[in-house]
């Protein structure tokens, strides 16, 4: 009773923090005379205006007797336009219409530029984090590896990616390996990131494998596997369980370091952002909605790899 007693009274803690926080972002906005506008951001999540259908040539409208279908027959006898699903008629029967005219407005919704960036921004993850992790598998087995050269190759790479920074990395990649190799930016992007996270995740498979006790190893040589065998059936599950946490950890900092590749003209979700502050006047309201969208990812993230280590470990 005692100890219920107690955590609900720790729950009652934690609202009233959650309250004073928001109490404090809603002082803070009214000492700067801040008006919040969040009508603003919507269209750029959700654009849901009329979307304009325009005469690709100069010719006559010809609208239906009951209003329903609408047909634009070409002057130059070009295939006639005909539309019959449309929220609006923009023309009357008999109309001259020219190139570019609005004939009709249909309902539309469209992903605004924020959503856009969001997916663009998730699709740079997931391309990176494949690739990191099977660069950063290669390159961790390489730095436990007897053979001098790979050791020695991957402790180079490894600490070179750590000491440099990312935005370094991918104006290197960009502006260098990208024209030599002709690259486009996506790739250029994309590549940055997965080399930089690999040197990370080589560093947390390393140091998985070599948590293992080394008796794992010899036992299963010892029942006739060879390195390959032993590794792949016997070491790597076991490091795989214990490098889940540092791995969703690295992972997650994988999605927000994505937002440095706005620097080359990637349109992700940090780029998404700044471009609709300048349209729309009201930073606060799209930095914390963008601040947001990548607590959403990160969480999912991070939601699913807690799923996936509960799973793993009621197999044991």
């Amino acid at each position: 009773m005692e100890n219920r007693s107690n955590t609900l009274l720790w729950y009652g803690v934690l609202i009233a923090i959650l309250l004073g926080v928001v109490y404090s972002i809603t002082l803070a906005s009214q000492s700067i005379q801040y008006t919040w506008r969040w009508e603003r951001i919507t269209p750029y999540l959700l654009n849901t205006e009329p979307k304009s259908v325009l005469a690709p040539f100069d010719g006559v409208a010809r609208v239906s007797a009951d209003g329903m279908s609408v047909v634009v027959e070409s002057e130059n006898g070009e295939p006639p336009l005909t539309l019959n699903k449309f929220a609006e008629l923009s023309v009357m029967d008999g109309d001259l219409v020219f190139e570019g005219d609005e004939v009709v407005t249909t309902e539309d919704w469209r992903l605004g530029p924020i959503m856009q960036g969001l997916i663009m921004t998730l699709k740079i993850s997931i391309v990176s984090l494949f690739f990191a992790i099977i660069i950063g598998l290669f390159v961790g087995l390489a730095r436990i590896s007897s053979n001098p050269a790979l050791k020695h190759l991957s402790l180079i790479y490894v600490e070179i990616v750590r000491g440099t920074p990312l935005l370094v990395q991918i104006f290197i990649f960009y502006f260098f390996i990208g024209t030599v190799l002709g690259l486009d930016r996506f790739t250029a992007g994309a590549a940055a990131l997965s080399v930089f996270a690999a040197a990370y995740v080589a560093e947390i498979i390393r140091s998985g494998i070599q948590s293992i006790s080394p008796g794992q190893m010899e036992a299963a040589r010892s029942l006739g596997m060879n390195y390959v065998q032993a590794m792949i059936y016997i070491i790597l599950p076991q490091a795989f369980k214990r490098t889940l946490p540092p791995m969703a950890g690295q992972f997650i900092n994988l999605i927000k370091d994505s937002s440095l590749v706005s620097v080359i003209s990637i349109t992700d979700l940090t780029k998404a952002g700044r471009e609709v502050v300048s349209g729309t006047f009201a930073p606060f309201e799209v930095w914390f909605t963008v601040a947001l969208l990548y607590l959403v990812l990160t969480g999912s993230l991070s939601w699913m790899v807690k799923r996936l280590e509960k799973r793993l470990a009621s197999s044991d």
